[in-house]
């Protein structure tokens, strides 16, 4: 996976929809990064970090499922400087996952087997993930082109409508055991709470 370097947040706390210096650039939201760099740039509290190793452990809990292939979009105030914004620490992840399917299964297959994975009520309360689910094995390409349609349409703009980015990282459970070790050398050298 080629990565993008992780933009700063702008003057308004968000990161950059677009490279202002290049707008027509593909060099845009969703920025492709790997886990550690999202890791390494957002670890800044013990809040975040606690999220971090939460969506960490969401992750693991796929893979543990099955599901090994695919992608995920990223967002919410946890990528925003929201401390600033809005005066308080981000409480949770906004994540989507795009995922294939492991050969033989079929999406009921693996929510009956993980019930608790795609329970958003479970995800948020045991990972601090607010989870989402595309399928992409789907031969509806209509329906995929909605389903990235809406989360992009989304995700692009904060509630007060100002346009904003977000991330993209590819499921890869080498990529998150270099993040983990990366999270726990951090939680051990403190931080801010």
């Amino acid at each position: 996976m080629i990565t993008n370097t992780i933009p700063d947040w702008n003057h308004q706390g968000v990161l950059p929809p677009i490279n202002v210096n290049n707008p027509t650039s593909v060099d845009r939201s969703p920025y492709l990064v790997s886990i550690t760099d999202i890791v390494l740039r957002f670890g800044t509290t013990t809040q975040r970090k606690g999220i971090l190793s939460g969506l960490l452990t969401f992750r693991a809990n796929l893979y543990s499922a099955g599901l090994i292939e695919g992608f995920q979009w990223i967002d919410g105030s946890f990528l925003e400087n929201i401390e600033i914004i809005e005066g308080r620490s981000p409480i949770d992840i906004d994540v989507v996952t795009f995922f294939h399917l492991p050969s033989g299964k079929t999406q009921q297959d693996i929510l009956s087997a993980h019930p608790r994975l795609f329970n958003p009520v479970h995800t948020k309360a045991d990972h601090h993930v607010d989870a989402y689910f595309v399928h992409l094995d789907s031969n509806k390409l209509e329906l995929l082109v909605q389903h990235f349609t809406y989360w992009y349409s989304m995700w692009s703009h904060r509630r007060n409508n100002q346009w904003k980015g977000y991330l993209q990282v590819d499921l890869s459970q080498i990529d998150d055991s270099t993040a983990k070790a990366n999270l726990d050398e951090m939680k051990d050298q403190g931080g801010q709470q």
